[in-house]
This record gives C-alpha cells, structure tokens and sequence, in this order.
C-alpha cells in the first residue's frame, strides 16, 4: 500500500508535467498559425482595396444604366397610356351624344 502512495503522486506528476509541456507547445504553434493567417488576412485585404475604385466604377455606369432606361420606360409607358386614354375619352363622347 505504501508502494501505491508514493508512486500514483510520481505518475500523477509526470503526466500533468508532460500536458503542461503539450499545452506550451500547442500555443506556440497556433501563435504562429495566427500570425501566418494574419498576414494573409491583410494581403487579401489590400488586394480588395486596389479593387475598390474598380468596383466604384462599375456601380456608376449600373446606377446611370438603370436612370437612363427609367427614363425610357417612363416615357414609353406616358406614350402609351395616353395612346390607350384617348382612345378611350372618344369611346365616352360619342356614348354621351
């Protein structure tokens, strides 16, 4: 019985030893994985940003595109009612006389 107290504490000890040196290890490496991640991160991040004005560009011509054929649509669509509404208005003259 002695035997079992003096050597269960020894194994108990080594093995916290050896996960304390594990665990040292482990944030060592995800330190430097953060790091490896980090740079990539502001690589990514620069290269989207030289793309930007690009981007601007493109919202532009759309937004002028699609103001342009509104206005088209709109001019199209008062032709056309106006077309339907005289039509119309001559249908209700010649049914009150």
């Amino acid at each position: 019985m002695e035997f079992w107290l003096t050597f269960l504490p020894l194994v108990i000890y080594i093995l916290l030893i050896i996960l304390l040196i594990v665990g040292i290890v482990l944030g060592i490496k995800t330190i430097i994985t953060m790091n490896k991640v980090e740079k990539v991160v502001e690589n990514v991040n620069e290269k989207v940003e030289s793309l930007n004005s690009v981007f601007n560009i493109i919202d532009f011509t759309t937004d002028k595109i699609a103001g342009f054929t509104d206005k088209i649509i709109d001019l199209a669509g008062n032709i056309f009612s106006k077309f339907l509404f005289k039509k119309k208005r001559k249908k209700d003259d010649y049914e009150e006389e």
